[in-house]
């Protein structure tokens, strides 16, 4: 079986880990955590997935898909505090978990799925710009879009998660005018109301649209080479943010469906500013959200690029993808292959077409994180000591 030199599997991936940006849990792991998981598909399709499947039907979902990336982060934390953690997050772990063939595998289909999770945020930035101003072609602004954030991803890791925490502000104030806004017409909680058959979507449907909106675990993991603390912070940020975004899915589908029918929650998919107190601040918290979201993944695709070049797994020629740049070891190249790809996507796709794709990638990349962990837990390797 062929391995890359043992420099390239230990060393080189997590060169500049520990150099880098020395960024704590909060503005490491928690607030990009958080501002992923409280990002587009909140704002433009939760109400979406109200009406569709009923007040009862989306607390379940939320809880499955709760559930879900809440065991991943048990195993992410087992296995973030066993060892270091170098550059490029899940798939660094299940690399050294479990050998580079199987962290190989799964870390492409995860490059790919953060690539095309930059893709979703900046489509559903643009359709809301598109709902503001009609006569914008949306693709153009998803593309002009998508460049400014490679752009400031690549000037400094470190100014994105400064920027990240006015949105946050802006974020945690549009959800309190959303929750002391009011209804379109007057209606009453039916736990089963869905809209009719001829404009709504199925359980499972509904399920692979929401479930991105859970994933932002990975937006923290995915910076654990530029953490002071991955072993730390890793746990710490992660379950804080999956606990704040667990109640606030929770809590919104009772305002859905006490403000509005299941119809206008399907016709309408930025129905939340409507409902809002103040609906120009749901605009910004939105804006916001699917900047910031695309910023996260901006940052964390490429260093898993770099990771996966590092050690070997990409072919020769793109091995180039493994160069940082600067005292932090920005992967430069790295972003700017993630763009390229990002584009393609952003111009050709759709939301409710991108979000189930990415829900299948994300399972996939979470069933084998969970297997890493199991497998090594069963085992009771000797090498295998999580805190």
């Amino acid at each position: 079986m062929k391995h890359p030199p043992d420099t390239s599997i230990t060393d080189d991936s997590a060169k500049g880990t520990f150099r880098g940006a020395g960024l704590g849990t909060f503005g490491g792991v928690f607030t990009p955590s958080i501002l992923t998981i409280l990002g587009v598909i909140m704002y433009l399709r939760f109400g979406w997935v109200v009406g569709n499947v009923g007040l009862l039907g989306t607390l379940l979902i939320v809880v499955m898909c709760t559930s879900i990336t809440f065991l991943t982060g048990l195993s992410m934390a087992s296995i973030a505090t066993d060892r270091r953690v170098g550059t490029g997050g899940a798939y660094f772990m299940i690399s050294r978990s479990l050998g580079l063939e199987t962290g190989g595998a799964v870390g492409i289909p995860l490059y790919l799925a953060l690539t095309l999770s930059m893709a979703l945020y900046v489509i559903g930035f643009a359709e809301i710009v598109g709902d503001v101003y009609p006569d914008l072609d949306p693709r153009w602004v998803g593309v002009v879009t998508a460049i400014a954030v490679a752009g400031l991803a690549i000037r400094s890791a470190d100014l994105v998660i400064r920027a990240q925490y006015i949105v946050m502000a802006v974020i945690g104030l549009s959800l309190l005018s959303f929750f002391f806004g009011g209804p379109v017409d007057d209606t009453e909680i039916e736990l089963m109301a869905t809209a009719p058959d001829t404009i709504s979507v199925g359980f499972w449907v509904a399920f692979a649209v929401f479930f991105p909106a859970v994933t932002g675990i990975e937006a923290g993991v995915n910076m654990s080479g530029d953490l002071k603390k991955p072993s730390r912070s890793i746990p710490m940020g992660t379950f804080a943010a999956l606990g704040v975004g667990f109640v606030v899915y929770m809590t919104m589908p009772f305002f859905f469906s006490m403000w509005a029918d299941p119809v206008t929650l399907v016709e309408d998919p930025f129905i939340m500013r409507r409902l809002a107190y103040w609906g120009p601040l749901i605009l910004l918290g939105a804006w916001g959200a699917t900047l910031s979201s695309a910023m996260g993944s901006i940052l964390g695709a490429p260093r898993v690029l770099q990771a996966l070049a590092r050690d070997g797994v990409l072919p020769g020629p793109l091995r180039i993808l493994g160069r940082g740049s600067g005292e932090d070891d920005a992967p430069r190249i790295g972003t700017v292959v993630t763009l390229a790809l990002a584009l393609v996507a952003i111009y050709l796709g759709d939301l409710n077409l991108v979000a189930p794709i990415l829900t299948m990638f994300f399972l996939t990349s979470y069933m084998t994180v969970n297997f890493a962990a199991g497998i090594e837990g069963f085992l009771q390797s000797p090498s295998f000591r999580p805190a």
